[in-house]
């Protein structure tokens, strides 16, 4: 017997249909009324303060971003926002463009 669909959480509607699969293993969903994609019991992993140090070490010595995901284990999107929330709270004139264009 099959498992149902979720509902979408962006709208809450029952038109879902599986799309794919995560770059974890997990399966994608797509909605097919907002066209919203996301993954039915995403599992959120918090990042340990060893790894966070050993992040800010790889950052000062001029390592790639993609180098230091792979070093590291972390992904390349955590680690941009980790950075922007690093030159944020050292240079506070520094805003993030995606959240001028929301407001």
């Amino acid at each position: 017997m099959l498992a149902p669909l979720p509902n979408c959480p962006g709208c809450g509607s029952t038109c879902v249909v599986k799309n794919g699969k995560s770059h974890n293993g997990k399966q994608n969903h797509k909605c097919r009324n907002c066209g919203r994609q996301f993954v039915a019991e995403p599992t959120n992993t918090f990042v340990s303060d060893e790894t966070k140090v050993l992040v800010d070490k790889l950052l000062s010595e001029a390592i790639p971003v993609a180098s230091i995901s792979r070093i590291t284990g972390v992904s390349e999107t955590w680690l941009y926002n980790y950075l922007k929330s690093k030159l944020r709270s050292h240079h506070p004139l520094i805003e993030d463009k995606q959240h001028d264009e929301a407001s």
